[in-house]
């Protein structure tokens, strides 16, 4: 197991961006199937197309956003270790993540084949409620981060309590798709009668 480690941190100092979209993309896949088995409790009915999806966007399109902020905010300089802390946490939980929010939503949806109304009521129903809880768990979670990991650890350190807040989006987005999903089908027109059914009424 040390060895792994030592492998692992070496990768992330050699090959950052690889290195950190292929572990994106294994902890969304992973908070996926905690939410489907142990929140939802699909057992053999697991969505393992939902999981792909998942597994797609963190490390195909949230990995490296994530990965290259996180080293723009390294390159930053600030006058005192406290300011830094300080200022990109603000930076990171009041600018960044209200955009990546949003862009999970949407992203999301997309990548389910629907259109971008659909996207926009996604967003319109989980973005506030979910930005809130996020900075609930995410802004004491950097305030560690940026205070006392090492700057090629961070993205590791959010990885790692991603795993169940990912948990946590899937199981929002799946609850909103279904909500859409519903309104599509009350929404639809229903069927006119058919001829016997027209001479019956008349």
């Amino acid at each position: 197991m040390a060895g792994l480690l030592q492998a692992f941190n070496a990768s992330l100092i050699r090959k950052p961006m690889v290195t950190q979209c292929v572990t994106s993309a294994v902890l969304f896949g992973a908070g996926d199937v905690v939410a489907q088995q142990v929140f939802e409790k699909k057992g053999t009915n697991h969505d393992f197309m939902r999981t792909a999806r998942l597994s797609f966007y963190g490390g195909a399109i949230f990995g490296p956003i994530l990965t290259k902020w996180l080293q723009f905010l390294e390159r930053i300089k600030f006058s005192s270790p406290t300011k830094a802390v300080l200022y990109r946490v603000y930076l990171d939980q009041g600018v960044f993540t209200p955009m990546v929010v949003g862009m999970f939503f949407g992203s999301l949806t997309l990548l389910e084949g629907k259109g971008i109304r659909d996207a926009q009521q996604r967003i319109k129903d989980a973005y506030v409620p979910t930005l809130v809880r996020n900075w609930g768990v995410f802004v004491p979670t950097q305030v560690i981060n940026f205070a006392l990991v090492p700057p090629h650890l961070r993205f590791v350190t959010v990885g790692v309590v991603s795993l169940f807040w990912n948990a946590y989006l899937s199981s929002v987005n799946a609850q909103k798709q279904a909500q859409i999903a519903h309104g599509d089908d009350a929404s639809a027109p229903a069927p006119e009668p058919d001829a016997e059914q027209k001479d019956k009424v008349e």
